[in-house]
């Protein structure tokens, strides 16, 4: 399944970390020789840099005050996580080296390196395009559209099939929707011992769910008109007997 499209059919690397730091609602901090797992106490600045809120007695605002100044002592570290459970559910990690500084009683982290490992492979992020790049515009509302999809919208979960090629789909026993931005739907085909990913590209980027719905309806319109894998329709067969 060829893009013809000449805009980019997969988020830039830049862009998938700042949408990961976006999404995140929690972090794990190594520093001094010790590491604290953060819930719901940082923030994310335009330019991607991160605002911890610490209590006051925390080590690591002591750490912060008594390290020096420019030399990489921090690593903050992101999960993103697949709010659909599937097999596999990390989908990326994020971590960013750096250092602290306090500032107006929270903690302010300046990067001096950023990784972003996905399945493929790990990629350092130009700290440039980092602070360029802007989160994907569907990012913090990915989890409630996944979920929506997956628990009310089975059957048009199962209609999307349709424009996977059907050697993809082969051994397939379920197929969930594993990521969505403004590019285009990823999907997790699980088979019994193994498990893959298709990508199904929008024929234009979505900035908002407005048009995201408008991209869903194009891609089941789509899907109404393909036919049926054969994979699937033994399965269901199968379970029907």
């Amino acid at each position: 399944m060829g893009d013809s499209q000449s805009w980019a059919a997969v988020p830039a690397a830049a862009e998938r970390a700042r949408s990961v730091l976006a999404a995140s609602w929690s972090c794990a901090v190594t520093a001094d020789g010790g590491r604290e797992e953060f819930v719901g106490a940082h923030t994310v600045d335009e330019d991607g840099r991160v605002i911890l809120h610490v209590p006051e007695d925390s080590a690591l605002l002591t750490a912060a005050i008594c390290a020096p100044r420019g030399e990489p002592s921090a690593v903050l570290e992101l999960a993103d996580v697949a709010p659909v459970p599937v097999r596999g559910r990390i989908r990326a990690r994020l971590w960013l080296a750096g250092w602290f500084t306090p500032e107006d009683g929270h903690l302010a982290f300046h990067a001096t390196r950023v990784v972003l490992k996905e399945p493929t492979g790990a990629v350092v992020v130009d700290l440039e395009e980092f602070a360029d790049a802007e989160p994907d515009p569907l990012a913090t509302a990915e989890a409630h559209l996944l979920t929506h999809l997956a628990d009310a919208h089975p059957d048009a979960v199962e209609r999307l099939t349709r424009l996977v090629r059907r050697d993809c789909l082969h051994g397939a026993v379920r197929v969930q929707p594993l990521a969505v931005d403004r590019h285009g739907l990823t999907l997790r085909i699980e088979r019994a011992r193994a498990h893959g990913d298709v990508r199904l590209p929008f024929h234009a980027p979505a900035d908002d769910v407005g048009q995201l719905t408008e991209r869903m309806h194009v891609l089941l319109t789509q899907a109404a008109a393909a036919a049926c894998p054969r994979a699937l329709q033994r399965q269901r067969t199968d379970g029907d007997g």
